[in-house]
């Protein structure tokens, strides 16, 4: 999570615009792919991706990393970039980086760029050095580049090239432009990052875009730029404003206003107001710590404090039962099949861990294990978050481009008297969990009592938590 400064609220421009779909015979959408990789220890990998500070592509879906294919470069270089909303760079490592060049084949799956062998590579600056809370990250130089997606062709698109880098993914982070390296770290003008970049190039009408995960099973979903498939949520769409933090909007924050479980929403808190943060760049979600341990209790869930993974046991996923996510008026339900991860094997049997971490005192964040349910329309222009049902492996497809307007989106509604305003510190901090109903907490699908952790720090601070594969598994005698 970027840090902030004041000085920068007045670089903002607030629209008071609603968007709008078209449906258009060609519509001006930019469609990308996505897919899945499978992340045998996803609490190491959310470790690395919390920030300290309609063109249509497939995403491809390995479990619990998604990233999409691209190219950066003249000829192409290929690379396969994790897909984030929690930050704002596209970046990718060096071919002769520390990391990539250690003869250990690091970076084979995710690709690299050399810059030498680029016709259309151009210098920026050196700025570019990001950083995570455990020290970790990426550091080099900013460029210019042809950069190739979905079909689409983009000239001149700057990046982060990591010259010195601890992470072998290369980041495609799509969020608010203010959250740049270049502008939070640098004190230089923020510049036009993908989302921008397209609108810029009139490639899309507005910075929106969706966002549909699919299932667990699914081995793909999609991303579309600047538009919306209907036939892939249910019901219709409810939009909510964005929660700006310090007065400036600077990552998808909204609120949480009750949750449940099994079908009852508002049965574990309702009425109650909680900062949580929309991020595709984290495998699992992180609640107040009073919640999870509630879950914990709930789901027979053996937390490990040395790893930051709560096991549980694997048939759980074939258990009725889902948990209800209200923001004050749509709701979203989150099977329970989906919140169930497999992390590896011990024995040549399964071994599971709930996709639910303690947030500690870091804000609450709605990963992957959330957005898997739901639809999301991200709408930076306006500061709004659409939520929807997902449609669960849809077969059909209805895109309408997103336009700017007065008139809103068709089979959309503005939530009445939606939360838009929240204490969210300087960096997005937790100011209190909510207060939880007793009643709401029922050992339907195990004994209660056996998983309770105590109020921990956050789950990718954890020492043990960096291991990789089954090892994570070896070390754990309460399963």
């Amino acid at each position: 999570m970027k840090y902030l400064t004041l000085a920068l609220a007045a670089q903002l421009v607030t629209s008071t615009t609603a968007f709008k779909l078209v449906p258009r015979e060609n519509p001006r959408v930019v469609a990308l792919d996505i897919q899945r990789r499978h992340v045998v220890n996803p609490i190491a990998h959310d470790r690395l991706r919390r920030r300290q500070k309609t063109v249509q592509q497939t995403l491809d879906n390995l479990e619990t990393l998604y990233f999409a294919n691209a190219s950066l470069g003249t000829p192409e270089q290929s690379l396969r970039l994790h897909i984030d909303t929690g930050s704002s760079d596209l970046w990718a490592n060096a071919a002769d980086s520390s990391l990539c060049s250690s003869g250990g084949n690091e970076c084979s799956e995710s690709g690299t760029y050399d810059a030498n062998s680029s016709s259309t590579y151009t210098y920026v600056n050196s700025v570019f050095n990001i950083s995570y809370v455990d020290g970790s990250g990426a550091s080099g130089d900013y460029a210019t580049d042809t950069f190739t997606f979905g079909g689409k062709t983009i000239d001149d698109l700057q990046f982060g090239i990591g010259y010195e880098s601890t992470s072998p993914e290369g980041i495609l982070g799509i969020g608010y432009t203010i959250n740049e390296v270049q502008v939070n770290r640098a004190g230089l003008k923020a510049y036009p990052n993908l989302p921008q970049k397209l609108v810029d190039d009139g490639d899309i009408t507005t910075n929106a875009y969706s966002l549909w995960l699919n299932d667990l099973d699914a081995s793909t979903g999609s991303i579309l730029f600047g538009g919306v498939d209907t036939d892939k949520y249910e019901g219709t769409l409810s939009k909510l404003p964005i929660v700006p933090e310090q007065g400036i909007y600077a990552e998808f924050i909204i609120a949480l206003t009750g949750m449940g479980m099994n079908g009852n929403a508002g049965s574990l808190f309702d009425n109650e107001t909680i900062a949580v943060l929309l991020d595709s760049g984290s495998s699992l979600m992180y609640l107040p710590d009073n919640v999870v341990r509630a879950l914990y209790q709930t789901y027979n869930a053996q937390y490990d404090s040395s790893q930051g993974a709560a096991f549980v046991d694997c048939d759980l996923a074939n258990q009725d039962g889902s948990l209800e996510f209200t923001f004050s008026e749509p709701t979203i339900s989150v099977p329970l099949n989906e919140l169930v991860i497999v992390a590896g094997y011990q024995g040549g049997e399964p071994v599971c861990i709930l996709g639910v971490g303690p947030a500690g005192d870091s804000i609450s964040v709605l990963g992957d294990t959330f957005l898997r349910s739901a639809y999301v329309v991200y709408d930076l222009e306006n500061n709004e978050i659409a939520l929807a049902q997902t449609n669960f492996n849809a077969t059909s497809s209805n895109i309408q481009e997103i336009q700017s307007g007065e008139d809103g989106v068709p089979n959309a509604s503005e939530v009445a008297n939606a939360v838009s305003s929240l204490a969210v510190g300087s960096g997005g901090g937790r100011i209190n969990g909510p207060s939880i109903n007793p009643s709401g907490v029922v050992g339907a699908t195990g004994s209660r009592g056996a998983g309770m952790p105590a109020a921990t720090a956050n789950p990718w601070h954890a020492a043990g938590a960096a291991a990789a594969g089954a090892g994570i598994l070896l070390g754990f005698n309460g399963f």
